[in-house]
């Protein structure tokens, strides 16, 4: 593997993200779609070469939380079909018309503004309407059935929108306890009242969604057109409730070199603030990775690493750019050498899991931080097929 710069580097595993797909599809009847989850930088996987690989897995659609991300996507080549998951202010009707993007409309005031704004710019957007059956963000509230019913009625005979799917979010489908899955069901109930009801009304919807990675995995009686696979795709559970229940493989992995290996004296204080002491002498390896290219500096005397297949323990503050690892018990590290920061070396693994655990975060934060500093690397069947270097110059 190539270290970049000498620095960090991620991994991405596509041969691990089409197993992911695989085993996902074994969990849907015939016909449901799948629609990837690609924000934020595709869970910091790096959303081009992500949704590549999904258009040739057969992904159909592509969740994005904002125009942003959408445009960007389709400025790469990008042409599925996107549905912005949150807010986009209304001025942008024209945008979101030219570049064939699905905006979500979840309030009666949001809906009336965007049509305002589709009408005068002369364009017609493409919409989902938003149920909120029990997360408490955005959404048509479900618990005020009636209100629910007319507005959405009122925003799907507006003129300029063109409302062609309704979905809602379940808030507890990944943690499968008896509370969780009355919690479920009930949201289940309040959006399949809600879409009996317009139907009655004669509002119906080609595409209805409301499954989640959770909701995949423990609901396969609620994954009705479609389900949105977020974590999954990437080869992590959403939270214990779903461990054993698909097997997945985990798609990245985060690399770094030593940049330096020195000795140390007994009682040498060591990095900012000196909260770490040489209980003896010591040999400590220095790493150029930091809290500015996403690894925790709550991980600071608590985290670990792999080096030549052992773990070495994280000594001291860690730094903005750089960190120190203790490896006098660790033969043979040397200057350049390879070092695993989360992933497999000499038969032992350090998970995205594990350093949340260790960082009093969720493994779907130790992803997305992973800063623009650190170049993404694509392997197919062991070998490199592209890089996306956010922050490459010419040297």
């Amino acid at each position: 593997m190539v270290n970049y710069l000498r620095r960090s580097w991620a991994v991405v595993n596509l041969d691990n993200v089409a197993h992911n797909v695989r085993e996902i599809r074994k969990k849907l009847r015939p016909g449901c779609l799948i629609m990837g989850v690609v924000k934020a930088d595709a869970y910091g996987h790096g959303d081009k070469f992500i949704a590549d690989e999904l258009i040739k897995l057969g992904v159909n659609w592509f969740a994005v939380s904002n125009i942003n991300e959408a445009m960007s996507l389709r400025d790469q080549g990008i042409f599925h079909p996107i549905l912005i998951l949150g807010t986009t202010p209304a001025g942008k009707a024209r945008q979101l018309c030219e570049y064939n993007i699905t905006q979500t409309v979840y309030s009666m005031d949001y809906a009336r503004e965007l049509q305002a704004e589709a009408e005068k710019q002369g364009v017609t957007v493409q919409c989902h309407i938003k149920v909120d059956s029990g997360m408490g963000r955005i959404g048509f509230d479900a618990t005020n059935l009636e209100e629910a019913i007319q507005q959405i009625k009122e925003t799907c005979c507006f003129p300029n929108l063109q409302c062609d799917g309704i979905f809602t979010h379940f808030s507890s489908a990944d943690e499968y306890n008896p509370s969780s899955i009355d919690y479920t069901e009930q949201q289940f109930r309040r959006f399949k009242t809600i879409n009996e009801r317009l139907e009655q009304e004669g509002i119906r919807f080609s595409l209805h969604h409301c499954c989640n990675s959770g909701g995949i995995v423990n609901y396969p009686q609620y994954h009705w057109d479609m389900v949105r696979a977020g974590i999954l795709l990437y080869g992590l559970i959403p939270d214990v409730g779903c461990k054993g229940k698909i097997d997945l493989k985990p798609v990245m992995e985060l690399k770094a070199v030593v940049s330096m290996v020195k000795n140390v004296k007994a009682g040498s204080k060591i990095s900012y603030g000196r909260t770490f002491t040489a209980p003896r002498d010591m040999r400590l390896a220095t790493l150029p990775i930091g809290y500015a290219d996403g690894y925790h500096r709550s991980l600071s005397n608590r985290g670990k690493m792999l080096v030549n297949g052992q773990y070495a323990k994280i000594v001291g503050r860690i730094c903005m750019d750089q960190l120190l690892l203790d490896v006098t018990e660790i033969p043979e590290v040397y200057e350049g050498m390879e070092v695993t920061i989360v992933g497999h070396d000499g038969g032992k693994t350090i998970t995205m899991e594990e350093v949340a655990r260790l960082s009093d975060t969720v493994h779907y934060e130790i992803m997305c931080i992973i800063g623009k500093r650190v170049p993404r690397v694509y392997t197919r069947k062991g070998e490199n097929v592209g890089v996306v270097d956010y922050v490459r110059h010419n040297l």
